[in-house]
């Protein structure tokens, strides 16, 4: 096998949605973002207009109650805001709140409006908004975790330029939860075609499959965007971005690999290293034979080099994660368990032979093609799950087919893909693991799990919630739920004239920030 995999497919990475407590942001061109995110290459000059290169198009509705993907998250997030929002240390600062508390007990939380925070329309924000935002998003959000947050809300109320948020119980993650209610205009129904938020950048057009349009909002409450217009230029055929790329035509791209990376080398570029804050791995479908079998799934871990594929894929970028957590979530992650299956193709075998596949099996690796780093894993998958008897073959197929069959439908054996985080909590990776959960792809079925995910969710102990969290971790390695590999290395590159771009904590493009040098 070659020193490094050139798949077929050459574009970027998507869903998979945390860089907060990782540490590890590099740069590894001079005259890029310092830690602090401010530029070190020259004076900054505000004005001018970017052209961002992304993998997918955004979905039908830009509605942000709707959203699914995290590509379509991370753009959004320039658009829309609610009363708190993350920033790139991994913090929930007030937005259009100015500040928030918590009473002792953990059930009412106060929310003072910011003055003068206008919508893109112009209008004012009011309490009636806010009201209304939590209210339509209980409603009618996809997302089942804030759903199921949003549906221990006693009452919301206002008393004056002040939201007081009451919960029937105690959560000590509600706060990331509020982050999520983005706030909108009461009674405002073209959200899904032309979203309007409080973001510093505001919507003009879209067009689908080929761009969105975003210009700076003047009158954003914040420190203003530097630049006056960004767009975001889709680009699903990965040689088309390669050739955009190659031809100077966009200014930016992210989760890049490597190989890529090293194809358009540094000469108009610079480039930025990070992490992608996801869960990359093998995932299975615990209800399709064999990988009903605990034991043909810990073979499969077994058999697995995650060392090898860093190195073949990546040069050794990228972190390896034994479980559904990955290293940002610094309290939660356990790195012991990214060696729970030390390399072993002895092992590998004797389990399979235990579990009746002495001969080994066929399987099906349906895999996202518009993503080259899921592709170059799952060419290296193929090689060394071929040691061990088993015969895997790749099925690429198209994004949105792999959203409709593969994730929402659960027709597939096994996909490697990459899970983000919507907020700073565990219960945003670990949750959709549970039983009854719709995001459970992989139809893991573990009343024990469920167990400790319904005490982990319910305690008000941060200690104790922590252990549980960690503990529900150990279980899905224990299990080998899935074939956990990386958390992989994310690199971004941006045209040498162009500097203040961060990495967040979690699957967001924040191009507030993001200004022109001289």
């Amino acid at each position: 096998m070659k020193k490094r995999i050139f798949a077929l497919f050459l574009s970027v990475l998507l869903l998979a949605t945390v860089l907060c407590a990782c540490g590890d942001t590099k740069q590894e061109e001079a005259g890029g973002v310092g830690s602090d995110g401010t530029s070190s290459s020259g004076a900054v000059v505000d004005g001018g207009e970017m052209v961002v290169g992304i993998a997918q198009d955004l979905g039908d509705s830009l509605d942000p109650y709707q959203m699914t993907a995290a590509g379509t998250r991370e753009v959004l997030f320039n658009i829309y805001e609610g009363l708190v929002k993350p920033n790139a240390s991994g913090e929930y600062v007030p937005a259009v709140a100015s500040d928030s508390t918590v009473s002792e007990d953990g059930l009412t939380y106060t929310f003072p409006l910011r003055e003068g925070v206008l919508f893109h329309n112009g209008a004012a924000v009011t309490t009636d908004d806010v009201i209304y935002s939590f209210k339509t998003c209980a409603e009618t959000t996809v997302d089942t975790a804030l759903a199921e947050a949003l549906s221990s809300v006693k009452d919301i109320t206002a008393d004056g330029n002040t939201v007081t948020v009451t919960l029937k119980e105690a959560n000590p993650d509600f706060l990331s939860y509020v982050g999520m209610v983005y706030i909108v205009p009461a009674d405002y129904t073209d959200e899904a075609t032309a979203p309007v938020g409080t973001g510093p950048f505001q919507f003009v057009s879209r067009s689908v499959q080929e761009n969105l349009i975003v210009e700076k909002f003047a009158d954003y409450w914040g420190e203003k965007a530097h630049l006056d217009k960004v767009t975001f230029k889709i680009y699903e055929d990965a040689n088309a971005l390669m050739s955009a790329l190659s031809a100077g035509s966009v200014d930016m791209a992210g989760h890049l690999t490597i190989d890529q990376v090293d194809t358009i080398g540094t000469g108009t570029y610079k480039t930025l290293e990070g992490t992608m804050n996801l869960v990359q791995a093998l995932y299975l479908n615990n209800d399709v034979k064999p990988f009903d079998n605990e034991k043909v799934r810990q073979a499969m871990c077994y058999a697995v080099n995650v060392d090898e594929i860093l190195d073949l894929t990546s040069e050794g970028h990228g972190t390896k994660i034994g479980t559904s957590i990955y290293p940002a979530f610094t309290k939660y992650f356990d790195a012991s368990l990214a060696d729970a299956y030390p390399y072993d193709v002895d092992k590998a075998k004797q389990l399979l032979a235990d579990a009746g596949y002495a001969d080994g099996f066929s399987m099906s690796i349906t895999v996202p093609s518009n993503y080259t780093p899921h592709m170059n894993v799952a060419q290296v998958l193929v090689e060394q799950l071929a040691k061990v008897g088993i015969t895997a073959t790749i099925k690429p197929v198209e994004w949105e087919t792999w959203v409709s069959d593969t994730y929402t439908n659960r027709n597939f054996e096994s996909t490697v893909i990459g899970f983000d985080a919507a907020t700073l909590s565990a219960g945003a990776l670990l949750n959709r693991w549970m039983s009854d959960n719709d995001k459970n792809m992989i139809n893991y079925n573990n009343p024990e799990y469920d167990k400790v995910m319904q005490e982990a969710n319910a305690s008000t102990d941060d200690a104790k919630q922590t252990e549980l969290y960690k503990q529900a971790a150990a279980m899905l390695s224990e299990t080998a739920a899935n074939v956990y590999i990386q958390d992989l290395a994310d690199f971004v590159l941006l045209k040498n004239n162009l500097d203040g771009y961060q990495f967040y904590p979690l699957y967001v493009m924040d191009l507030s920030t993001v200004h022109y040098v001289q």
